[in-house]
């Protein structure tokens, strides 16, 4: 029986057992997805000995994920690019392999839910610039949004993630995020603002043209105020969810052989799983 699991630092509140062990059942595979909570200090160790543990991969949550990028023996463009990982496997060499599914996640969502957020090639809206930011500066990048804007609260944050795409990100004041929005096609919050238990996202809408698409990575509450006020002024709206799902393929694919699914099946068994707690 192949296992797979979750590394992370609390692990508890990961829901990638619900996903992958939904796949494991609709596929009838003899397999089994494991939660792992790892001390950092021991993080690099434990992924290096997923064999001795009986694991042919994993998957890696906060505040693992540039730990992961390091243990990798090979790492594949995405993790390099964004400088974390969250997928690990082994190869047939039993060489361990990284990368890093969060922008194909984010991406194959929003191409799902939005496909003509680029059309036009208008600037992109980004607030945030941590670890999540840099994965989605990274998939808007090889989609080929030709201008992103990218707003924090910490400016200096911004800079440096900016500088890593430097011929199509450029840092607007946090302050000035607001009329920043004017003229763009996509507005994405990659911060954990207002997510259940963190304040709201302190954003004003009103200079965001009304056919714009507006994203968000967090999926607890699965419409967050950011995309009800969006929804209200008509525009087209991207929940969290859809990202999380799909950067589970790719893991699930490496693991156990069959690459699934992202269904509306799979998305209300998840919602259910929020719900319950």
């Amino acid at each position: 029986m192949k296992r797979a699991c979750v590394i992370g630092w609390p692990v508890e509140h990961s829901r990638s057992p619900v996903i992958h062990r939904y796949w494991l059942r609709l596929y009838r595979i003899d397999g089994a997805y494991e939660k792992e909570a790892v001390p950092p200090e021991t993080a690099r160790d434990f992924m290096r000995s997923l064999e001795k543990h009986g694991y042919v991969g994993a998957n890696v949550t906060l505040p693992h994920k540039i730990v992961a990028l390091e243990a990798a023996d090979i790492a594949d463009e995405a993790a390099r690019a964004i400088g974390a990982a969250n997928t690990l496997w082994f190869d047939g060499e039993g060489r361990l392999n990284a990368s890093n599914t969060d922008a194909y996640g984010f991406m194959t969502n929003l191409g799902e839910q939005a496909p003509k957020w680029n059309e036009g090639g208008r600037p992109v809206m980004v607030l945030g610039a941590g670890g999540a930011a840099r994965a989605i500066l990274y998939g808007l990048v090889q989609g080929g949004a030709s201008k992103i804007l990218l707003a924090n609260r910490s400016r200096s944050r911004a800079e440096e993630l900016a500088a890593a795409f430097p011929s199509r990100a450029e840092v607007v004041d946090w302050d000035a995020r607001n009329f920043a929005f004017e003229g763009c096609g996509l507005l994405v919050n990659a911060t954990s603002l207002g997510m259940t238990g963190q304040e709201r996202l302190p954003v004003d809408l009103a200079a965001l043209p009304s056919d714009a698409v507006v994203a968000d990575i967090v999926y607890a509450p699965l419409e967050t105020r950011l995309l009800s006020d969006a929804r209200e002024r008509g525009n087209a709206t991207v929940d969290g969810l859809g990202m999380l799902l799909h950067q589970a393929v790719p893991g699930f694919e490496r693991w156990f052989g069959v690459r699934p699914e992202v269904t509306q099946e799979l998305r209300a068994h998840v919602i259910a799983s929020l719900g319950a707690e």
